[in-house]
């Protein structure tokens, strides 16, 4: 009797061992047959840098803490003033007050050839929250949402190039205060709504704030690691599309959503995507009444991070040296996605050839 309990003793730590193992030996993904029409946007898609993703995170997350009452936070509004003028963007701020303090968040545009006075905006929140600390005074975010910054901030560079012309205007939007219930983001369409489209001055061709085509939040990119969460990234991870049911602007939204979902075979190299319906606390939900609004994420937002996906979410552990190149890789892939699919959106042209 002691053998055979000896016996299932050692075959279930074998059995464990093996697992973890098997977790910590996860096969590659195979990579992706490239595209049988190369268009506009592939070209921009190579010219995105993974090395400079990964390092736009880890800058913002080397602030200490982005909250919003915290200089860290004006330090990362700076330098992300400073990248975006780097690209030759005017940079823009919207101003706003909360708990008695007045606090911005940063935009700039690529105008539109053709449309100047229409718009599509891609959005991301540069603030951060850390439960962990009483005063906020370490709070890192380094997946939320330094990785949403990153990615608008690189398509923004690559969107920038002399050779690039986009028929519909493009803004790129880093919000502030998202971690306090999204005051930044509604704080803007509250003030903006009523002037899209609006020639300011008569005659000047200037279109201030463009009439909004639809609205794309990033928000938290790089973590699917399954519920519970396991030590690596899962095998069917992807990058998870939500509009809101209810809110979904006549259906525009959903077109929008199908739009990002088609672009994920055309664009992204290694993980797919997934369409939902549960689209809820980030920016893009205060546009929902009045555009196409359409969040992008790692999981679901209610169904998974909200029942624990993340270990990470505002957390002191959320810095850029716990997470691997394959969470990177997340991350980068819905900035692919998001390229090629504003690329067809904004109707994208290139002086360079396509190949």
């Amino acid at each position: 009797m002691v053998r055979a309990t000896f016996k299932l003793a050692f075959l279930a730590a074998a059995i464990v061992t093996a697992c973890w193992a098997a977790a910590a030996q996860q096969p590659a993904r195979p990579t992706r047959q490239p595209p049988q029409t190369v268009k506009v946007g592939n070209l921009l898609v190579r010219r995105l840098d993974f090395n400079r993703f990964k390092a736009n995170i880890q800058k913002l997350a080397s602030f200490g803490t982005r909250y919003v009452d915290k200089k860290g936070n004006v330090d990362a509004r700076n330098w992300l003033q400073s990248e975006l003028q780097s690209f030759g963007y005017t940079v823009e701020r919207h101003k706003f007050e909360i708990g008695g303090i007045e606090v911005d968040s940063v935009y700039t545009t690529k105008i539109g050839t053709r449309h100047p006075d229409k718009m599509y905006i891609i959005s991301a929140h540069m603030d951060s929250n850390n439960y962990d600390s009483p005063d906020r005074s370490f709070a890192p975010g380094a997946n939320d949402d330094a990785s949403g910054s990153s990615i608008i901030l690189e398509a923004a560079r690559v969107l920038a190039a002399a050779d690039v012309r986009s028929e519909y205007s493009i803004r790129f939007i880093f919000w502030n205060a998202e971690e306090q219930g999204m005051v930044g983001a509604s704080s803007y369409v509250r003030d903006r709504r009523g002037s899209q489209g609006v020639e300011s001055p008569r005659g000047s061709g200037r279109y201030p704030e463009p009439t909004w085509l639809g609205m794309i939040q990033h928000d938290m990119m790089m973590f699917d690691h399954g519920l519970p969460p396991g030590p690596r990234q899962i095998p069917g991870a992807d990058v998870d599309i939500e509009y809101a049911a209810g809110q979904d602007f006549g259906g525009k939204a959903i077109e929008l959503a199908n739009v990002f979902l088609r672009a994920n075979p055309q664009y992204a190299t290694d993980y797919p995507a997934q369409v939902g319906d549960a689209m809820q606390q980030t920016d893009s939900a205060p546009f929902a009444p009045y555009t196409a609004a359409i969040s992008l994420r790692e999981n679901r937002r209610g169904a998974e991070i909200g029942m624990g996906s993340n270990p990470n979410h505002h957390r002191s552990t959320d810095t850029y040296e716990n997470y691997r190149d394959e969470d990177f890789r997340l991350g980068f892939n819905a900035l692919q996605m998001t390229v090629g699919a504003i690329s067809e959106l904004a109707v994208v042209s290139s002086a360079s050839p396509i190949r």
